[in-house]
């Protein structure tokens, strides 16, 4: 009796080179879909690779670009002269002092963010100061830089102008003096913001690591405010066509 053997190995081998030749012989027709269909699944990862690659580039272009690039700043300087609120602008020129105080700021826009660079007063009282409005969140944050603090309050739309109109008044002040008067705005501490994150992007970012503080404006708080008591500090800014004196107490 004669016994035959076989190589599991050869048995077990994958078809590789020799199987696509051994179909090929068999059956031409067959091999040339499975090589078209091989060579079309790596066309689309090769594309699919690409893809990915032009949306990092352009991504981290746009971040770059953001960035670095040199930020837009519009200089702007107001004389005001210091008057009670009840007088109308047009007794500015009748009491006008021989020497007038100025406010010098600069001014950047990001979309519907406008950021005012508040410098330290040459002269008279006001602490160097970011202020932050932001039109979409409808918040102004103030930063003092002497304190390293924030005080965040609802946008005052009444008095703050939208960005494209800051930007326009902040050319014409680039181009010659302005004349103007003095408001004032008493605001009051109300409490403190642990989570910045509702606050905003912004905000956030300029906010971060500080002591932030909620504030609402005097004339809103019912009852009798000991002013006496409060330890209170002042921001001398404009974001109008006049100077806003913003004196804010932490009772």
């Amino acid at each position: 009796m004669v016994k035959i053997a076989f190589n599991s190995a050869l048995a077990q081998k994958a078809p590789g080179k020799d199987g696509e030749s051994l179909m090929a012989e068999k059956d031409p027709e067959a091999a040339s879909v499975y090589a078209t269909e091989s060579s079309t699944g790596r066309c689309l990862l090769t594309l699919l690779g690409l893809a990915f690659i032009l949306t990092g580039l352009i991504v981290g272009g746009a971040c770059v670009y953001r960035y670095f690039t040199p930020k837009k700043l519009y200089h702007g300087a107001m004389h005001f002269s210091e008057i009670d609120n009840d007088l109308v602008p047009m007794d500015v020129e009748a009491r006008e002092p021989y020497y007038l105080p100025r406010i010098d700021e600069e001014l950047e826009i990001h979309e519907s963010v406008a950021i005012i660079n508040v410098p330290v007063p040459r002269f008279g009282e006001g602490d160097p100061a970011y202020i932050l409005h932001d039109f979409r969140r409808k918040l102004t944050a103030y930063l003092d830089l002497s304190l390293r603090a924030c005080f965040v309050i609802p946008l005052n739309t009444s008095v703050v102008m939208p960005p494209q109109d800051l930007m326009d008044l902040f050319m014409q002040l680039m181009s010659g003096s302005y004349k103007t008067y003095l408001v004032h705005e008493d605001l009051v501490v109300t409490e403190r913001i642990d989570d910045l994150g509702p606050l905003g992007y912004y905000i956030f970012n300029l906010c971060d690591g500080k002591d932030t503080y909620r504030m609402q404006r005097r004339s809103e708080i019912l009852g009798i405010q000991k002013r006496s008591v409060e330890d209170c500090f002042t921001i001398r800014h404009f974001e109008n066509k006049f100077v806003t004196d913003t004196k804010i107490c932490k009772a």
